[in-house]
Parts: C-alpha cells; sequence; structure tokens
C-alpha cells in the first residue's frame, strides 16, 4: 500500500511487561508496517514496571527512533492499567495496539487496517490458530464461552489482544479495569455504545520469551472475582 499523508495517523502501541527478548523486535515491525499505512505515526511502549531489562531497551528505542516513546510505569498496574495508559498516551486519530510479547505479528494490520472503512469504529482480530500449550487450549476455551455468555458479547474472541480503533470511541466510554478484564470491558462497551465492529483472523504463535501470567491459579482466582465484579458494575450502569 503506498504512503499518503492523505491517510489519516496511527498511534500504535505495545503493552510491555518483561518483554526485553521481543519488544525491539515488535517496534522494528511496526516501523516497517506503519510507514506503509501512512506518514503520521507514532510508536508507544508502555513498560508496566518491568523487572527485566524492557526499560533500558525501550529507552534505547526512543533515542534511535524519533517516532517511538516510552511510557514507564514505577511499578507494575497489571494489564488493564498498561492499556488505560496505551490509551491515554496515543495522539492519533486511530489506535492499534497489541501485546509486546511477539504471539502477534504486527503485519497482520496491514490486513485490518484496510477494514476500518468509515462507518467503522474498530477491528477486532479473532486467533486463527491458539498456539499456546495443549492443557491450555481447553481452559482458554471454557473461559471464552463462559465469558461470551456472562456478558452477552458478540465478538466471536474478545480475549485476542489485536484492535484497531478510531480514539473518538474514547470520549463515549470510560475504562476503569486495572487488570485483563479490561478486554471484556472495552468490548462490552464498544458494543453497548452501538459502535460497528468488524473481525478478522490474526495469527497467534507460540511465546518466544517469558512465561505468561495468565494460567497461573492466583491469577485465575483473582480474574474470576474482577469478572464478577465487572458483571456487577456493568449491571448498574
Amino acid at each position: 500500500m503506498p504512503q499518503t499523508t492523505a491517510q489519516p495517523g496511527i498511534s500504535a502501541f505495545f503493552p510491555a511487561y518483561n518483554d526485553g527478548g521481543t519488544i525491539a523486535s515488535m517496534v522494528v515491525a511496526a516501523l516497517i508496517v506503519l510507514r506503509q499505512l501512512t506518514d503520521d505515526y507514532e510508536i508507544i511502549i508502555i513498560n508496566d514496571g518491568s523487572q527485566d531489562y524492557t526499560a533500558l531497551i525501550a529507552d534505547q528505542l526512543a533515542q534511535d527512533y524519533p517516532c517511538v516513546r516510552v511510557v514507564h510505569h514505577p511499578e507494575n498496574r497489571g494489564y488493564g492499567g498498561a492499556l488505560r495508559s496505551g490509551f491515554a498516551a496515543a495522539s492519533k486519530d486511530i489506535i492499534f495496539y497489541t501485546d509486546g510479547d511477539a504471539q502477534y505479528d504486527v503485519r497482520d494490520l496491514l490486513r485490518l487496517y484496510p477494514l476500518l472503512t468509515p462507518d467503522v469504529d474498530a477491528v477486532q482480530g479473532f486467533k486463527l490458530n491458539r498456539d499456546d500449550p495443549w492443557f491450555r487450549r481447553p481452559l482458554g476455551r471454557a473461559y471464552h464461552a463462559a465469558v461470551r455468555w456472562a456478558f452477552q458479547l458478540h465478538v466471536r474472541d474478545v480475549d485476542c489482544d489485536f484492535r484497531v480503533i478510531r480514539r473518538r470511541v474514547f470520549e463515549q466510554i470510560e475504562l476503569h479495569q486495572n487488570s485483563g478484564e479490561i478486554c471484556v470491558e472495552l468490548v462490552k462497551k464498544l458494543e453497548r455504545g452501538g459502535c460497528t465492529i468488524v473481525e478478522a483472523g490474526v495469527t497467534h504463535y507460540p511465546r518466544p520469551y517469558g512465561h505468561s501470567q495468565f494460567f497461573r491459579p492466583r491469577h485465575l482466582i483473582s480474574t474470576l472475582r474482577g469478572l464478577l465484579r465487572l458483571w456487577w458494575d456493568l449491571r448498574r450502569t
């Protein structure tokens, strides 16, 4: 796709927690992709209190590339806190985000971006394949089915963190969650606000560096409690 200044600006951000082994490749890939879509873009790294060398790499990337900015959280705020910081920091008309752990391919943005036509508010990815360890796949499917039913969601994969969203929608919705439940909160509020969402398949890869926090028992219990609180809060509003 040729470069053109007529295209709206894009803010791409990556929430990163102990993603020192992948964040550089994600940023470089995003640079290559964004240059094909628009002349007006920025990349934001949300370093969510990482304890590895993510902060050092992020700062070096910002030094090497003027379009890269870093938001450092002194302490880990959780996935929701990282997303909220990313949405707040984004300055362009279109926001794209995916995780900094390289389980999604930034190049898929080249396919999803054209789907954001003027009458579409968000493009939501769904995993064409879930490339997690075998024992996590049934847990993931059960979690997703339960959440779709409980919150009456219409998207097929609320856990797919590969999204392109118009910044204007955040004039209508406000996010409050600090943990992973923010994905449910975001999609539910988009749907409830009458936003038009288009879905498209994206590739999912094994995690090449670090460890997922989601499937730890303590985290699962915390997530369940958070979802119950979110369900109740949404019922009251």
